[in-house]
């Protein structure tokens, strides 16, 4: 709960007092502008890393490997992307960090280590959970019993016995 607090309070008040000190040392104008260029080439940059991961997603695939480094690199620029749609320095350079390559693989490899450890597997496994603890497979649904359902409401005529339906 902290960490929200500190996400959704801290760090907007403390973007907006370097936005006011930067405005105060070069002035309001200078100071929209250079939050408007470096976006731009933040956005440029972001362009050109997610491509370039794209085609290493790609080519890991038609290697027959799972690309785990490269997803790794996409969540990354996309969390990259998500601090430079807002205004402010503080996120800008975070971004940056997070675009480019050489910068991004210490967070790499933290992230790597919390997704090895399983610390996101409480989250993962409950956002595929359904009602009831059931796992959603498809359109079917996987009941405690190992018995399986169609959600989409199709029923048949005579479902073998133990099996589950609507």
């Amino acid at each position: 709960m902290l960490w929200l607090f500190l996400l959704f309070v801290v760090a907007p008040l403390l973007e907006l007092y370097v936005i006011i000190q930067v405005a105060s040392v070069i002035g309001g104008w200078e100071t929209i502008a250079l939050l408007v260029v470096e976006s731009a080439i933040g956005a440029s940059l972001l362009k050109r890393q997610g491509i370039a991961v794209l085609g290493k997603i790609s080519q890991a695939v038609r290697e027959g490997r799972i690309p785990s480094n490269e997803l790794i690199d996409g969540l990354l620029l996309l969390v990259a992307g998500a601090l430079m749609l807002a205004p402010g320095f503080i996120g800008d350079v975070l971004g940056y960090l997070l675009i480019i390559p050489v910068t991004r693989m210490p967070f790499r490899a933290v992230v790597r280590k919390r997704f090895e450890s399983g610390a996101y597997s409480s989250f993962f496994a409950a956002s595929t959970s359904g009602p009831g603890g059931a796992r959603f497979v498809g359109t079917f649904r996987a009941g405690r019993g190992g018995g399986f359902f169609d959600t989409t409401g199709a029923t048949k005529a005579d479902p073998p016995s133990g099996e589950l339906h609507p």
